[in-house]
């Protein structure tokens, strides 16, 4: 059974045009941030979005989590539709939906000491005493493994490494008890030597709660390492979708080759190895129509211009491109 169902997600933004565009006659532009993005996440699992910066990923978390008014589609938690939701619907939503941010140390308030800050979600949520709710909180920051607990409560955030915020953010999302947890970028502003601890920490989470994730990255082994599904995002558009092994290890769209040719390889042997795939530079046409990759694209040809439909090619494997 689904936890999350995204059904033809749809986010537009208008830029206003500028004054010397209004003195060269042009309109104002639309950035199609979100365009019929659909994907479902299990029960129990982590399910990846990856793509570059730009790409749409954080917008379509606050569209989730309803920090912004989508523009269509739909939204199925738990098996209810919660895209209209309001009032104390929406507060059941927000409770059992929590989110951990990227930068460990602008989403937690300086001013607060960490057993304020983990208990903040209680402060809304939670109709139990003050003294059940600080056993909550010391129990949360347990989990996360901040210790000695005792201690670590009554600090300020300034006193902590970015690893031990980050564990302070998780606790804090992991303190209600959610179905699912959010986690945008959650380690790509952290040490190499603290990221494995994070996700190890959020794997050993997953499994004891039976929580869902929503791993949004652009770092394709971080998301190997602890995704199940992935979908993989450009400009808007899902381009390729499926089981993460499959993707990553037999990617088909030519965006997803030149992500995963990215990857950094460990061994020196292999540090000269052949390119899977070779792209066009960035350019600065704006592609709002057809496939989105098809300016940078080495295989681009005229039908390219269309829109390309998300195809399964094999089971737990899907891929919107032409060539297939």
């Amino acid at each position: 059974m689904n936890i999350l169902e995204v059904r033809n997600l749809k986010k537009w933004f208008t830029v206003k045009s500028s004054f010397l565009d209004f003195i060269n006659k042009k309109k104002d532009r639309i950035i199609k941030a979100v365009d019929d993005v659909s994907f479902d996440i299990k029960k129990g699992s982590v399910f990846v979005l990856a793509g570059e910066s730009g790409s749409g990923k954080s917008t379509i978390a606050r569209l989730i989590l309803k920090a912004i008014a989508l523009d269509d589609g739909q939204i199925i938690f738990d098996g209810r539709d919660v895209t209209n939701l309001k009032g104390k619907e929406l507060k059941w939503f927000r409770r059992n939906a929590q989110m951990v941010h990227q930068d460990p140390y602008a989403s937690i308030n300086p001013r607060m000491k960490i057993i304020d800050v983990v208990r903040e979600p209680l402060t809304v949520h939670d109709t139990s005493s003050k003294e059940e709710q600080e056993d909550k909180v010391l129990k949360a920051l347990e989990e996360v493994r901040l210790e000695p607990v005792e201690e670590i409560a009554y600090r300020y955030p300034h006193m902590l490494s970015g690893g031990q915020r980050q564990r302070v953010a998780i606790a804090r999302a992991l303190v209600l008890k959610p179905k699912l947890i959010i986690a945008d970028e959650p380690v790509s502003m952290l040490d190499i030597s603290v990221r494995a601890e994070i996700l190890d920490l959020m794997k050993r989470l997953q499994e004891k709660y039976k929580i869902s994730y929503l791993y949004i990255t652009h770092d394709l082994s971080t998301a190997r390492y602890i995704g199940d599904n992935i979908a993989i995002l450009y400009k808007g558009k899902i381009v390729e979708y499926g089981y993460i092994d499959k993707v990553l290890l037999n990617p088909l769209h030519p965006y997803t080759k030149a992500l995963v040719n990215a990857i950094s390889e460990p061994d020196p042997n292999y540090l000269y190895r052949e390119k899977m795939l070779e792209i066009k530079d960035e350019s600065f046409e704006i592609v709002d129509s057809g496939c989105r990759f098809y300016n940078r694209c080495i295989y681009a040809m005229n039908k390219c211009k269309n829109e390309p439909k998300l195809l399964e090619i094999e089971k737990e494997h899907k891929v919107a491109c032409f060539l297939y």
